[in-house]
C-alpha cells in the first residue's frame, strides 16, 4: 500500500515534538513517563515504519511558510533540553540510575534525530539569524565545525575522497567516524579560513569554540563535574548519530572522472535515500537525502523521494543501527551496491 499523499507540516511537527512533553513529564516524575519517552524514540519509530508502510508524497511547487517556525521551535527546545537533561541526570534531581539512563538515550537519541536535521536544515537557510541559531545547536553539541563543514565540504566534495564524510566501500563505522570528526574540522576551518581571506570579523570557528566553551561552563554550574560529563555524553550520543546518519546516507558511492578529470556534478544517485514515513516526519524529511544534495535550499516538506535515486530498504535508524556492526554492514549493503552497479556502471572513481 502507497499512500502518494504529502505529510502536512502539522505531522511533522507533531511527531518530531512529541518526546518534549514526555521529558518534562519523565524528569518531573519519572517512571512510566521515562520509558514512553525512551521507547517512542528508540522502539515506535520503527515498528510504525514497519507496521504501516506508507510511503508520502511532495506537496509539488508549494510554499511552506510554516517550515522555519518549526524549524526554530525545534532548535529552541534543543537548547533548553540540554541544560534542563544534564540537571536531571547529573543534578539533584528525584530519579534513581535506571531513569537516569532512560532519560540520557531518549535525549540523545532525540537531539541525534530531530535536533540535528532541525539544525541542519537551519544552516542551510539564507537568513543570517536562522543559520546562526542552527549553528548555536551544533555548538551546544560540541559539534560547531558541522555547521562550516556541511555546507563548504560535505556538499561541494560528497562521494569523493576530498570529504571527510563520505564513507568509501568497506570502511567500517569506527573508522570512518575518527576520520570524519577530525577531517570535517580540519577541512572546515581551511574553507572558512578561504572564505574570509581579506575580510574583517571573527572567524567562524572562534564564535564554535566560544559557544562549546559556554555550553561546558553552564553543564558545570549546574552539576559539577558529573554535570560536565553528562552533558559531553550526551554531546557526543547526539554527534555519533549524525556521523551515523553520514555514514549510511553516502557509504561506498562516488563520482565518476569525466574526460579532462573534471568531477561529475553531484546527482541523486550519490546519496541513500529511505522511504519510510514516520521516521522522515520525525527526521523532517531527512531520509530524502538525494533531493536535498541537488537542491539544498529546497525547504523539508518540499524534499522529493525520485525513483532513480537509490533506496535503502530499511528505516534510517534502522540502518544506522546495523552500522554499528561493520561486519553485518558490509554483508548487508553488498547486494544494494552491486545492484547499484549494474543499473548504473561506475567509471574512475574519484
Amino acid at each position: 500500500m502507497q499512500a502518494r499523499r504529502p505529510l502536512p507540516l502539522s505531522a511533522f511537527a507533531l511527531v518530531a515534538l512529541a518526546p518534549l512533553p514526555l521529558f518534562a513529564a519523565g524528569v518531573a516524575q519519572g517512571g512510566v513517563w521515562l520509558w514512553a519517552a525512551f521507547l517512542y524514540m528508540a522502539v515506535l519509530t520503527l515498528l510504525l515504519d514497519q507496521l504501516v508502510p506508507l510511503t508520502a508524497g511532495t506537496a509539488e511547487d508549494a510554499e511552506f511558510p510554516a517550515a522555519d517556525a518549526l524549524l526554530v521551535a525545534v532548535a529552541l527546545c534543543a537548547l533548553a533540553v540540554l541544560p534542563l537533561a544534564t540537571w536531571a541526570i547529573a543534578g539533584d534531581s528525584p530519579l534513581d540510575g535506571g531513569e537516569k539512563v532512560l532519560l540520557f538515550f531518549a535525549t540523545g537519541f532525540w537531539l541525534g534525530q530531530v535536533a540535528h536535521p532541525a539544525a541542519h536544515e537551519l544552516i542551510h537557510r539564507p537568513k543570517r539569524p536562522l543559520f546562526r541559531l542552527g549553528a548555536a545547536v551544533y555548538a551546544a553539541i560540541l559539534f560547531g565545525q558541522h555547521a562550516s563543514a556541511h555546507r563548504l565540504v560535505h556538499h561541494r566534495a560528497v562521494a569523493t575522497r576530498d570529504d571527510p564524510n563520505t564513507a568509501r566501500e568497506g570502511e567500517g563505522f569506527y573508522r570512518f567516524a575518527r576520520r570524519a570528526w577530525a577531517g570535517s574540522f580540519r577541512e572546515g576551518a581551511r574553507a572558512e579560513t578561504a572564505l574570509r581571506a581579506g575580510r574583517p570579523g571573527t572567524h567562524p570557528y572562534a564564535l564554535y569554540l566560544a559557544t562549546s566553551a559556554v555550553a561546558l561552563i553552564l553543564a558545570t554550574l549546574i552539576a559539577g563535574l558529573p554535570g560536565l560529563l553528562a552533558w559531553c555524553g550526551l554531546a557526543l550520543h547526539a554527534q555519533s548519530q549524525i556521523l551515523l546518519s553520514d555514514y549510511v546516507q553516502h557509504y561506498g558511492l562516488t563520482r565518476a572522472r569525466l574526460p579532462g578529470s573534471k568531477l561529475e556534478p553531484v546527482g541523486l544517485h550519490h546519496s541513500w535515500n529511505t522511504a519510510h514515513w514516520f521516521t522522515s516526519a520525525l527526521m523532517l524529511n531527512a531520509p530524502r537525502h538525494s533531493d536535498h544534495h541537488v537542491h539544498p535550499a529546497r525547504p523539508f516538506p518540499a524534499l522529493r523521494l525520485p525513483d532513480e535515486a537509490p533506496r535503502l530498504p530499511w528505516p534510517l535508524p534502522f540502518a544506522c543501527m546495523l552500522a554499528l556492526s561493520p561486519r553485518l554492514w558490509r554483508r548487508a549493503m553488498a547486494p544494494h551496491l552491486q545492484r547499484l552497479r549494474e543499473t548504473r556502471p561506475r567509471n574512475t572513481a574519484a
